[in-house]
């Protein structure tokens, strides 16, 4: 199959790019500079110019192509206008693939994120998070979705909070970076708050699977750790960068200070059972160990 991915040269998205060359695709990625096009190139993929906002290359990416993943996000969590304009645009990214889509029955891929479901583990059957500082990623996945019954093969790929490689990436990157900053491997709250997380080359087979088998209007998982404690992912980037441990006011973290302090655990087992899905690499704590003081 012939597929345009967006995002192709993110954690996320290079991975992906791999697994599906690697599974005897084609891939065009869209690129938005010179050294993505080369990136994108020297993967083994062909590079299409442009950015999310470039609404008539997306479609054009899609057009010429037999599927589309979609895992491009504006990276800007500074503020709550980044955030918003970020989610803005991927909105409106999304509209402009369904529609090129439309009656084609071909598979539309997307990124998501598990929903936050008080008091337990969330699971596949629990609709999006449309609420808080992304939500609005929540309502655009869902429209997405929707488009199930207009002739489109619409799933999406859930992540949680952190998907990493090497030591970095998600959430937990994040808190690396901000402990770097500020001297203190810090956690919001008492630490207790659970967050899951997957290795980026588990999800990638992930995203491949969905592109090849799931029905339309469906949601998946990619959920290796079922969740973490944030106290114990803040201790081990501590003991690695040799700094103090300690909880820390949710401002610390801006913008996703309210998502930081949340209990928000995650279950993938329908999507193993249905899917065929098996996660392989290191657990989240194991992959913190090569952060590098």
């Amino acid at each position: 199959m012939r597929v345009f991915v967006t995002g192709g040269t993110g954690l996320i998205g290079s991975a992906v790019v791999a697994e599906l060359l690697g599974s005897g695709h084609t891939v065009l990625a869209l690129a938005r500079s010179d050294a993505s096009a080369l990136a994108v190139e020297a993967a083994g993929a062909e590079a299409l110019r442009g950015s999310l906002t470039d609404l008539d290359v997306l479609r054009a990416g899609a057009a010429q192509t037999e599927g589309v993943i979609h895992l491009a996000f504006g990276n800007d969590f500074s503020s709550p206008d980044a955030v918003a304009k970020a989610v803005a645009e991927e909105t409106a990214a999304l509209q402009a693939l369904g529609e090129e889509l439309l009656g084609s029955d071909r598979p539309l891929v997307t990124v998501s994120g598990t929903p936050n479901t008080p008091g337990r583990a969330s699971t596949e059957a629990d609709p999006a998070s449309t609420e808080g500082p992304v939500g609005g990623r929540g309502r655009a996945v869902t429209a997405m979705l929707g488009l199930a019954s207009r002739g489109v093969r619409s799933t999406a790929v859930r992540m949680p909070r952190t998907v990493h490689n090497q030591g970095d990436g998600g959430f937990a990157g994040l808190l690396t970076n901000i402990a770097r900053r500020t001297g203190v491997a810090g956690y919001p709250g008492d630490g207790a708050q659970r967050w899951p997380a997957v290795h980026a080359l588990d999800a990638a087979v992930l995203f491949r699977l969905a592109l090849e088998q799931a029905e339309a209007g469906t949601s998946w998982h990619a959920v290796a750790d079922e969740g973490d404690k944030v106290s114990d992912i803040a201790a081990v980037i501590g003991r690695r960068l040799g700094l103090p441990v300690e909880s820390v006011p949710a401002e610390t973290f801006g913008a996703l200070g309210p998502i930081f302090a949340a209990d928000q655990p995650s279950s993938s087992t329908h999507t193993r059972q249905v899917l065929g899905w098996e996660p392989k690499h290191l657990s989240l704590l194991e992959d913190l160990e090569n952060i590098q003081p």
